[in-house]
């Protein structure tokens, strides 16, 4: 179970709260208790432990229960650092703590964190070396409970040089009552703020529920008594507010912890968990808490020995170092789609999954391809290039953003034009990775970026996995050999087919645009080679066109092949000659030379044959920092099960997954993932009409 302290097991736990029922990973992060049973069912089970959310009022029903059977009752609260976005948004817990002593904030009894500190025996240099490392990671990155909130890139309100912040709560919250604190103490904190600090500007930091109008604080009826008392109402990160005072002041919040950690002076006025231990100025005593402890001490046990956390890519128990890697890789996309987000040219059938995929705490997603819509926008997203698009030509002359999307070049067990949702995507701010008339991100990425060791290691250890478990952009076909009738010496060169419509063919085409074309030109350039064909799968299903004959093809070809999967052909040829085909990329990683007669993405970095050139491009790139550019600094990979983005090896877990559902007959057919996305997309459509009255788009 990580780093936390076990407890004693229990076969059967009784939960009240229909919310700790409902909590997903609860069994992962409580695995002491066998099995949960709910009010319904009490009364003919024979449980031995009763659980319930923390020590607030709405326990009491289980905590009294618990007296009555003198059974143990069993605190559940959220961690220290706990998800991305608050709960009441819907984002699951990625830590919980579980108390049997008490609860790290009710200072009226011990909790096992106070045990924790107070007896010590942990304090290992080993232990105590990490929990330093995890401190200064979670301080540079601005790690805290909630991370979904932008930073704070200006300087405190008020003129004055010092300034002394003040941590305003929620009205009746569990943690003040519980922390020996009550309205009078806050008023008690402000004055006290006043006199000792007859010099700074005093700034009261607003709680995000309190902005949000959802509940009352203590503070802000207060903030007339003086004209250097300054309220920041604004949801900020708590850390980028922390680093610019000088001074904190609070009552019972866990920011006055976080400040401790950025090495500033804490005045407690209420007992949190933090104080009592040397480390804070208390104008109130506990008894029991007669140890020491340093900041690193006071971390460790709190942070890594008190909780429980989940591996949020696995859904099994985790450790710290995961969460925060996790939150980590979602903070920039949301960072990136924060705003008003009008989705442009997007298929009915895509936008539930699209709405999804750019979600974010804050912003708002609306799907519309009327340009008069523009003035409720702060981006503009559409599929594809856009360059025929009204909708970009309107936002572009108007000064608005535009940011395209596409799937990424891990994509599914399925095709895309049978309606499978795509595992990656890319958003790309200045083209898209298959225009070459324009810059890219993804171009951006490998003309500019200075690889680390440890990121080429993780590109390579990427290329040696797709490799070896044979994966690649839409994972069909049949894996076994193509049998090929090639003379011994023979070189043989594989030429993909292409949708001859897609954008790809015709921004990235300077004097080829078919499938029969290259042929014939592969064929002339290679007289004695054994040319192999394999059409598109899409153009095989019959969505897409790019079709040429059978015998017009084997004019230029010596065998077409059909139902191999693309990794499988890869194996058994010599070289790739593409338009502008993605085979091209998984060629170069399957260690094949490749000739490009288009304008690909990976084309330019001196790893091709090149018919022609962008003049941009011409840094010389080995193939596994091409890897790292094109599969793991540029796309978003996205686990649908919960909606958040996951790291590229988990991705690849997904689709080696994905193909052994789809190989015992576990995937869903192209007929009902159509029908399925065609309704959701018009349900989606309504939804959108009845959020923005304005919209004039129409089914």
């Amino acid at each position: 179970m990580g780093d936390s302290l076990l407890l004693p097991n229990f076969s059967l736990g009784l939960v009240l709260s229909r919310g700790i029922k409902k909590m997903r990973h609860l069994k992962a992060l409580v695995p002491e208790c066998h099995r949960f049973v709910s009010s319904r069912g009490f009364g003919r089970k024979k449980f031995d432990a009763v659980f319930g959310w923390g020590h607030r009022q709405t326990a009491n029903r289980a905590r009294s229960l618990a007296r009555q059977k003198g059974l143990p009752y069993l605190a559940l609260e959220d961690g220290f650092v706990r998800s991305v976005a608050p709960g009441c948004l819907g984002d699951p817990p990625l830590s919980l703590v579980l108390d049997d002593q008490g609860i790290y904030y009710d200072a009226h009894s011990p909790s096992r964190l106070e045990t924790l500190l107070e007896d010590g025996g942990w304090e290992t240099p080993e232990l105590l070396a990490r929990a330093q490392r995890l401190l200064d990671r979670i301080v540079k990155e601005k790690i805290s409970k909630y991370n979904h909130m932008p930073f704070l890139n200006q300087a405190l309100p008020g003129s004055r040089e010092e300034k002394v912040l003040l941590v305003d709560q929620t009205f009746g919250d569990s943690s003040i009552v519980c922390g020996m604190a009550d309205e009078t103490t806050f008023e008690r904190m402000l004055a006290a703020a006043l006199k000792e600090n007859p010099e700074a500007d005093i700034i009261i930091k607003t709680h995000p529920d309190v902005i949000a109008g959802k509940k009352r604080g203590y503070l802000c009826n207060l903030s007339h008594s003086s004209s250097r008392v300054h309220i920041l109402a604004e949801d900020l990160n708590p850390l980028s507010v922390l680093e610019k005072a000088d001074r904190i002041y609070v009552v019972t919040s866990q920011m006055g912890f976080e400040a401790l950690l950025l090495g500033k002076p804490v005045e407690c006025f209420g007992i949190p968990f933090y104080a009592g231990w040397g480390l804070t100025r208390d104008r109130q005593s506990c008894s029991r808490r007669t140890k020491k402890r340093t900041a690193e001490e006071l971390f460790t046990a709190a942070y890594i020995l008190y909780p429980r956390y989940i591996n949020p890519q696995t859904g099994q128990p985790g450790v710290l170092e995961d969460v925060i890697e996790h939150l980590l890789r979602q903070r920039p996309i949301f960072q990136a789609d924060f705003g008003r987000l009008i989705c442009s040219g997007f298929r009915w059938w895509k936008r539930p999954y699209i709405r999804r995929a750019l979600s974010a705490p804050g912003n708002r997603v609306t799907f519309s391809d009327n340009p008069r819509n523009l003035v409720k926008a702060d981006k503009v997203v559409v599929w594809g290039a856009g360059d025929r698009s009204e909708m970009v030509r309107a936002a572009e002359k108007k000064g608005v953003p535009v940011h395209r999307m596409e799937d990424g070049f891990l994509r599914s067990v399925g095709l895309g034009s049978d309606l499978v949702r795509p595992l990656s995507l890319v958003v790309d701010t200045s083209g898209i990775y298959f225009n070459p008339n324009a810059p890219s991100d993804l171009e951006t990425i490998l003309r500019e970026t200075d690889f680390s060791t440890d990121l080429k290691k993780r590109g390579a250890a990427m290329r040696k996995r797709i490799v070896e478990e044979r994966l690649s952009k839409y994972n069909v076909g049949d894996d076994s050999p193509p049998d090929l009738s090639a003379a011994p010496g023979q070189r043989i060169i594989l030429v993909p087919g292409q949708v001859e419509d897609d954008a790809s063919i015709r921004l990235g085409c300077v004097d080829i645009r078919t499938n029969l074309d290259l042929l014939a030109e592969v064929r002339r350039q290679n007289p004695g080679a054994y040319i192999v064909h394999k059409p598109h799968p899409d153009v095989l299903a019959g969505n897409r066109e790019g079709g040429i004959t059978t015998s017009e093809a084997l004019k230029f070809c010596d065998q077409i092949i059909t139902k191999t999967s693309m990794p499988a052909c890869l194996r058994a040829v010599d070289e790739v000659h593409t338009l502008t085909s993605l085979t091209g990329f998984e060629a170069l990683l399957h260690g094949k030379a490749v000739f490009t007669y288009g304008l690909p993405f990976y084309a330019g970095w001196g790893l091709t044959r090149d018919r022609h050139e962008v003049s941009r491009r011409g840094r010389k790139l080995a193939l596994d920092e091409l890897v790292t550019g094109a599969l793991i600094l540029y796309p978003r990979y996205i686990d649908w099960s919960t909606g958040q983005v996951i790291s590229p090896e988990a991705a690849l877990e997904h689709l080696k997954n994905g193909r052994g559902r789809r190989a015992t007959g576990g995937g869903q057919n192209g007929f009902m993932l159509r029908w399925r996305w065609k309704l959701s997309g018009f349900f989606e459509g309504i939804r959108d009409r009845e959020g923005s009255p304005n919209a004039t788009d129409q089914p």
